[in-house]
């Protein structure tokens, strides 16, 4: 098996909240809460759950973006955790980072040339003024684009387009593992196929490691190697794609899976959609014992009492759940 080129240990990331008018109280949002799991080379982890379950948080404390409450980030053998910024400034060329949102993660006022070139300067990627050029037209080409574009501003180009120099950015210093942070949400499903397919081309070439964040399951299936659920800032299941998917474990990850969409008229109605009651509590305030035991048709007294933690069921497969 590979090499983790990262693992990370019960990591934790709450961000502190002040309550009430006259007296002040102060709350914690647990975020991410006591969350374990190790991403080989060359090999994608997908990371799924619903909105506000801790997902895009994860990524940025991995990358220290968010200092992390607790816990250990092992980054090539390295314990990073506690590390500086100047220290962290070797790593920031190998761990990079694609960002959801194309429109607000590129500066306006920078041509393309000069939103690539950042890095490639900073890092001191290039010896001269031409070789940066020459790197900047490679990734332009690499990405789907001309590299007559370097020159023009983010304005000029669509969702996908941007999206596509985000990609470029995170390449531009050769990295070894990089977070994508639901790269492909705010595009078009077309647009969709293309940029998931050459994030694949990337890695069969590079053998670079991605941490993927997503909501779309299928596409999720067909990207990654192992996939992780989350919910209310827990990883509640993880193991190997196609386990994961033909034999869920864990009551929420049933339910997510069964929401994927059949294209077949006649199978999509005969399935059984599972659909989960109430709402997701406040990370504030999260239940007692298992945080899904609120929505959950089989809870039992146990699951109030205690915190399920993850456990090995079968050979690459695990799952935070007393009914196993």
């Amino acid at each position: 098996m590979a090499s983790p080129i990262l693992e990370v240990q019960e990591l934790k990331k709450y961000f502190s909240k002040s309550t009430g008018f006259i007296h002040k109280v102060e709350q914690h949002v647990k975020a991410v809460d006591n969350v374990s799991f190790a991403v080989n080379r060359g090999e994608t982890l997908g990371l799924v759950g619903e909105s506000g379950c801790g997902k895009s948080t994860t990524g940025r404390t991995i990358l220290k973006l968010y200092q992390p409450t607790s816990g250990k980030i092992i980054f090539d053998g390295v314990d990073i955790t506690n590390f500086t910024e100047k220290q962290m400034l070797p790593y920031r060329k190998r761990m990079q980072m694609i960002f959801q949102d194309p429109y607000a993660s590129l500066n306006g006022r920078m041509t393309i040339a000069d939103i690539i070139g950042e890095a490639i300067d900073t890092h001191k990627v290039a010896a001269n003024h031409s070789e940066r050029d020459e790197i900047i037209a490679d990734l332009l080409e690499r990405v789907g684009l001309m590299k007559d574009h370097a020159s023009r501003y983010p304005h000029e180009f669509s969702g996908g387009q941007r999206q596509r120099i985000g990609i470029a950015r995170a390449l531009a210093v050769n990295p070894e593992f990089i977070i994508c942070d639901e790269p492909i949400s705010a595009l078009d499903v077309s647009i969709q196929a293309q940029v998931v397919n050459m994030l694949e081309e990337i890695q069969s070439k590079t053998g670079v490691g991605y941490l993927f964040i997503a909501h779309d399951l299928s596409m999720v299936k067909h990207i990654s190697n192992r996939i992780g659920v989350m919910y209310l800032g827990q990883l509640v299941e993880i193991g190997d794609r196609d386990k994961v998917y033909s034999t869920p474990v864990h009551p929420y990850t049933k339910a997510l899976l069964s929401a994927i969409p059949i294209p077949d008229p006649q199978s999509e109605k005969s399935k059984g959609r599972i659909i989960l009651q109430g709402d997701v509590p406040s990370p504030l305030n999260p239940p007692s014992g298992c945080h899904f035991r609120t929505r959950c048709q089989y809870c039992t007294e146990r699951c109030s009492e205690s915190e399920p933690k993850l456990h090995t069921i079968e050979d690459n497969h695990q799952v935070a759940c007393h009914l196993f």
